[in-house]
């Protein structure tokens, strides 16, 4: 990006004081990440950030967009443009440099699966056109713009993830980067507790279609009942993907391993390999390939991205631990669906050692929280592992259910004062060639374990 400051207020409707003759190339609405060519703008959330303008001046910040709400600390003697809404103005600062970069905009969203299947677009993508993803789950109303005032000017598809906590999120997001390509991964349990009900949280999903570019393509999970309940009879057009023969891109011959996945489809010979494993995964790459063919990328190409994709830190991966044996590491995020998909795979993985499950808390799951956790337990049992560890007080339900149900299953639960202990309990019971699992969301910093059992 690069704007002059009279551009700039032009876009987003401002009153340029103090202007100088400077072009921004940046922007942050962190005052300590400011540097020279850089547009400071202060968000008010919790911290209000008019407080920090004084950091992203003495940092070298060019300039500010301001709140007129707040002209009694409005800085003398400095670049101001004078909004009513910084929000909105940041985001229409983004939508103006999109328009202007015009890339073709695949838009990912789901309740689960939505960054690896973006890292798995992108890679395709990337084999063909500049292309540019959304960093690490930068997938909000903040998140967003700044991935697209991020991008070079040369990007020719931009591989941009949607995350959703309340309805009518995706409306927003969606109308903001109008996308080409709309992918929906799965439906699960994450914010249930602003949603109350699946069906609700579909709803939500599919508001991802409401920016949709006229001739755009909504490509979505077919094995998912609310959606097809949902996109069935629109006037965009569609491709599904998943697992199951209705879907016009499904997998056959799936085999996995505690490292990869391998699978054919039912419109290739070729066969794919991802570098994650589970089923669940397969769908997400089912879901990448589709949008591969969208863009008129040959298979072979397909192939070799999918094979050699960098998968975001913390999504479901197997890791070495220092006591010669195997981490399925997946502590960024956790729901019900989730917890029974990354179980299924882990349980099939063969087994070299002991079998340890770690979980922790799911968030954000409100009044059904404690039930939900629950309803896990004939999941564990059928994973058959040796050990299972809980963490968290919403766990405690999962453990009552468990032991209720397999009164001899080796169970121990854990206070998140107490993640210590547990580290320590882990390092003396595990042996080479033993695999755990842990999982959670983050909120728990089941992280700290990844750490301990990896460094």
């Amino acid at each position: 990006m690069e704007y002059s400051l009279e551009k700039i207020a032009q876009i987003v409707g401002g009153d340029l004081s103090n202007p100088q003759n400077s072009q921004i190339t940046d922007v942050t609405f962190d005052g300590r990440t400011a540097k020279p060519g850089t547009l400071f703008i202060p968000i008010t959330w919790g911290n209000d950030g008019h407080n920090f303008i004084q950091g992203a001046i003495d940092n070298g910040a060019t300039a500010t967009l301001w709140a007129e709400d707040h002209l009694e600390t409005k800085p003398q003697d400095f670049p101001v443009i004078l909004v009513k809404d910084t929000l909105k103005a940041f985001q229409q600062l983004a939508q103006a440099y999109l328009k202007s970069v015009a890339p073709k905009v695949i838009a990912v969203s789901g309740s689960n699966g939505k960054t690896t299947t973006k890292d798995f677009i992108a890679a395709i993508a990337s084999t063909t056109f500049q292309t540019v993803k959304t960093p690490k789950n930068f997938n909000n109303e903040l998140g967003v713009p700044l991935t697209i005032l991020g991008m070079p000017s040369d990007t020719e598809v931009l591989v941009i993830e949607l995350g959703m906590d309340h309805p009518h999120d995706l409306d927003v997001l969606s109308k903001l980067v109008n996308p080409d390509i709309a992918i929906l991964t799965m439906i699960g349990e994450a914010h249930i507790e602003f949603f109350k009900t699946r069906a609700r949280i579909a709803d939500g999903k599919m508001e991802i279609v409401n920016g949709l570019n006229q001739n755009g393509t909504l490509v979505y999970n077919g094995d998912e009942p609310l959606l097809i309940e949902r996109a069935t009879h629109q006037s965009y057009q569609t491709k599904t993907f998943g697992l199951s023969e209705q879907n016009d891109l499904f997998a056959s011959e799936i085999s996995l391993n505690a490292q990869h996945a391998h699978f054919k489809t039912n419109q290739f010979s070729e066969q794919f390999q991802i570098p994650l494993t589970g089923n669940y995964n397969v769908s997400n790459a089912l879901a990448a390939i589709s949008v591969g063919q969208l863009l008129k990328i040959p298979v072979p190409s397909m192939q070799t991205a999918l094979q050699k994709t960098m998968i975001t830190e913390n999504r479901t991966e197997w890791l070495t631990g220092n006591f010669d044996g195997q981490i399925l590491s997946d502590v960024y995020n956790s729901n019900p669906t989730a917890v029974r998909e990354v179980l299924k795979s882990f349980a099939s993985i063969q087994k070299t050692g002991k079998k340890i499950i770690v979980l922790g808390d799911m968030l954000e799951l409100g009044a059904a929280g404690p039930k939900l956790h629950a309803e896990l337990a004939p999941d564990i049992i059928a994973a058959k592992p040796d050990a299972v560890y809980l963490v968290g007080p919403i766990m405690q339900n999962l453990a009552k259910a468990i032991l209720q149900q397999a009164p001899d299953m080796h169970l121990q639960t854990f206070s998140e004062a107490d993640m210590n202990q547990l580290i320590l309990d882990l390092q003396n019971q595990l042996n080479p060639h033993d695999q755990i699992l842990l999982k959670a969301s983050h909120g728990l910093h089941l992280e700290r374990i990844v750490t301990a059992l990896t460094d």
